[in-house]
C-alpha cells in the first residue's frame, strides 16, 4: 500500500511540472547565463541573483549568473549582445548605463535594441567614512568648494548611478570634487569603509550594512523623498540643501538583446507579468536594502526609462564626459 501511494505521488509531481511547463512558449533545454557587467556585491549583482532565482524557478531550468567588471559595463554588455541571439545569454545593470554607452562612445547600442524587463529602482546615498568631519550635505558641499578638486568620492565607474549622483549634486552645488573610480558599486564602498575615500554616492542598497552597522555616514539620498532604511532610519533627500537639483529614478533589471525568438520574449513578459510583479522575494530585497519595488516590462518599461536615460545623457554630455551629442542619436535634452 505504502509502495503504491509513493508511486502516486511520483507520477503526480511528474505530471504537475510538465503542466506548468506548458505554460510558457519557450522551453529551455540546457542553463541560461545572464552577465552582469559589475563586479560582486554591488547594486546589480545584488538583484540579478534574487531575480535569477525567481526565473528559475519559474522555468525548472537553471540560470546561472557571471561577473564580468569592465569599462563601466560596457565589456559585459557587450558580451551579451554578441552571444548568439537564442535566449540562453542575457545581461543585467541599470537601464541609464544601458542607454547611454553609444553617447559615452563606448558601444554602439541604445534602448531599441534591447528588451527591458525592469525590478527595482535604487536610490544613491552620499555618504562619508565615520572619521570624517562631515556632518551633513552642507558641510561635505562648503568643503568641496574650499578646496575644488580635493574631496574625494568613490563611485563603481563613469556614467554609473553613483558617478552620475555624484556629477549632478557638485554640478548643483557649483563645487568640483577627485573622483575616484572602482570596478563596481562593493569596492566602491569598501573604499569609503576602509578611508581611502573621504566618501561615496554609491548606491542604498550596496551600503546598506555599512550604514547600519555605523561604519558609514549617511548624509543625503539622491531622491526628492526621505529614505527610510530598515535597521537605520531615515536618510534625508538631497533636495533638502539642494533644492535646484532633480533626482531622476534609477531603475535597474534585466536586458534582452533584439532578435532573440519570439518565444522567449513571450516567455518572459509572461514571467514578469505573473511572477516578478508578485516576487515576495524582490519586494523583501527591496524593503531591507532601501530600494523600490518597480517592475514593469515591454513599452511600459521603455518608456519609464527614458527619463533617466534622457537626463543622465545629456549630464554627461554637460560635464565634457561624452563623445557624442545625445540629440544626435535621438536623445533630447530634458
Amino acid at each position: 500500500m505504502l509502495i503504491r501511494t509513493l508511486l502516486a505521488a511520483a507520477v503526480a509531481v511528474g505530471l504537475t511540472a510538465p503542466a506548468q511547463a506548458q505554460n510558457y512558449p519557450w522551453k529551455p533545454d540546457r542553463p541560461i547565463t545572464i552577465i552582469v557587467p559589475w563586479a560582486p556585491g554591488g547594486a546589480t549583482d545584488q538583484v540579478t541573483r534574487i531575480t535569477a532565482s525567481e526565473i528559475e524557478e519559474a522555468l525548472g531550468q537553471k540560470v546561472v549568473v557571471v561577473n564580468q567588471p569592465g569599462a563601466s559595463g560596457s565589456i559585459g554588455t557587450k558580451n551579451a549582445f554578441e552571444a548568439a541571439k537564442d535566449g540562453y545569454t542575457l545581461t543585467a545593470g541599470a537601464v541609464q548605463d544601458l542607454g547611454v554607452y553609444k553617447v559615452l562612445g563606448m558601444f554602439d547600442t541604445d534602448l531599441s535594441q534591447w528588451n527591458v524587463y525592469l525590478t527595482v529602482a535604487n536610490v544613491p546615498v552620499i555618504s562619508v567614512n565615520p572619521n570624517a568631519p562631515y556632518k551633513t550635505l552642507a558641510e561635505l558641499v562648503s568643503a568641496m568648494k574650499a578646496k575644488p578638486n580635493s574631496v574625494t568620492i568613490s563611485t563603481g565607474g563613469a556614467a554609473s548611478a553613483s558617478h552620475n549622483a555624484a556629477e549632478a549634486i557638485t554640478k548643483a552645488a557649483g563645487a568640483t570634487y577627485k573622483h575616484v573610480a572602482y570596478d563596481g558599486g562593493n569596492p566602491a564602498v569598501v573604499a569609503a569603509v576602509a578611508g581611502e575615500v573621504e566618501a561615496t554616492t554609491q548606491l542604498a542598497t550596496e551600503q546598506a550594512e555599512m550604514i547600519r552597522g555605523k561604519r558609514l555616514r549617511p548624509l543625503a539620498a539622491f531622491s526628492d523623498k526621505p529614505l527610510e532604511l530598515t535597521g537605520y532610519g531615515t536618510i534625508p533627500p538631497v533636495t533638502e540643501t539642494l533644492s535646484n537639483l532633480r533626482p531622476p529614478t534609477s531603475y535597474f533589471g534585466i536586458f534582452v538583446p533584439k532578435g532573440v525568438p519570439q518565444p522567449v520574449v513571450e516567455t518572459l513578459d509572461q514571467i514578469w507579468r505573473e511572477k516578478i510583479t508578485n516576487s515576495e522575494k524582490l519586494k523583501s530585497y527591496a524593503r531591507e536594502r532601501g530600494a523600490l519595488f518597480a517592475p514593469a516590462f515591454g513599452a511600459a518599461a521603455v518608456e519609464q526609462s527614458m527619463p533617466v536615460v534622457r537626463a543622465n545623457a545629456w549630464l554627461l554630455f554637460d560635464a565634457g564626459k561624452a563623445k557624442v551629442s545625445p540629440d544626435t542619436v535621438g536623445i533630447q535634452r530634458p
